[in-house]
């Protein structure tokens, strides 16, 4: 997880006036796959079942991914590496502008797309927006898209057929595929056939490596997980999340070691700021015992978490403080 590697550079020999095809079977193969959709169509929930670990924060509220997160899936046959990216959308401040400039970068270094379209919801024209946007992509890169029908278990076999018809209208993919992240459905297949795309090359990654991810980055997104929990529509927006330290507590005994980790959650109004707090610091506290489990299970022993609420007025429209915040 600590890895410096950046392979990225180790993958640029594809012709781009060619069209790539699958590797030869007999080849190992290793190589990126975008996971691309719009917000809340289950692309880290995707991600995380191809990985078989947790490496992306999950919600039921949109936006929850706001940075590409790199998952690494290692076989006998292939190595692939995932990006897990914020969802496309029509950009209402500067973060969410950055975040669509942060997909659109991403997509032109991959050697596979899946675009993820939730079966429990028909394709409209935030699908169709995205559908244009790789239309473009495959026409000037040749990068092979794979239409992915997620959440496939939450309709019926007939709602899932007609949703497949639509996803074959919505575009022209190089293979469709429906599954199910939670239920495991398919997945595999899923895994299989982004696979089939990579080009032939030797490791990029060690064996045991299953994320890039900074453990720093990690325990923020860890915070931000768990104050995203039962809160209103329009609060997962404005919270932010900077670990300001983390540092192993001087005179400890060797087999009871002890991290201080301190972390801030920024919001943009006083109002947010009551809200994450909660009557008497209780919901403060429910944060700090959910995010804590997930952050000790990345250092690996027990940690001291210490949140503090800051406000930060307006702060996805304020290029200073996106830059503070890391965007």
């Amino acid at each position: 997880m600590n890895t410096q590697h950046d392979p990225t550079q180790d993958n640029q020999t594809q012709d781009e006036g060619a069209v790539r095809q699958p590797a030869e079977p007999s080849a190992y193969r290793a190589g990126f796959a975008c996971v691309v959709g719009r917000p809340n169509a289950g692309k880290s929930t995707l991600t995380n079942a191809l990985v078989g670990e947790k490496v992306a924060i999950t919600s039921s509220k949109p936006q929850t991914t706001r940075h590409a997160i790199r998952g690494i899936r290692t076989t006998e046959e292939y190595q692939l590496i995932l990006v897990d990216t914020p969802g496309l959308h029509r950009p209402r401040t500067l973060l969410g502008q950055r975040l669509n400039d942060l997909v659109r970068e991403t997509l032109l270094d991959v050697d596979v797309i899946g675009f993820c379209l939730p079966a429990d919801q028909r394709p409209g024209p935030g699908d169709a927006f995205i559908a244009r946007d790789l239309a473009d992509l495959q026409r000037a890169k040749k990068v092979p898209v794979v239409a992915l029908a997620t959440k496939s278990d939450k309709v019926d076999r007939q709602r899932l057929a007609e949703h497949l018809i639509a996803i074959d209208q919505l575009g022209t993919w190089d293979a469709i595929v429906p599954c199910s992240a939670t239920k495991g459905d398919q997945v595999e297949d899923v895994a299989e056939v982004l696979a089939s795309y990579l080009p032939a090359s030797p490791k990029l990654y060690p064996d045991d490596v299953l994320t890039d991810e900074p453990t720093i980055v990690m325990i923020a997104e860890l915070v931000r997980e768990a104050a995203l929990e039962g809160v209103r529509d329009e609060l997962p927006h404005s919270l932010a999340v900077v670990v300001d330290e983390v540092v192993p507590r001087p005179d400890r005994p060797e087999d009871r070691p002890l991290t201080d980790v301190r972390v801030n959650i920024f919001v943009e109004r006083p109002s947010q700021k009551a809200i994450i707090i909660g009557r008497g610091g209780s919901r403060l506290r429910d944060v700090g015992a959910q995010a804590r489990a997930g952050i000790e299970a990345i250092i690996g022993h027990k940690v001291f978490l210490d949140l503090h609420v800051k406000v930060a007025k307006d702060w996805q429209r304020d290029p200073k403080q996106l830059q503070r915040l890391g965007f």
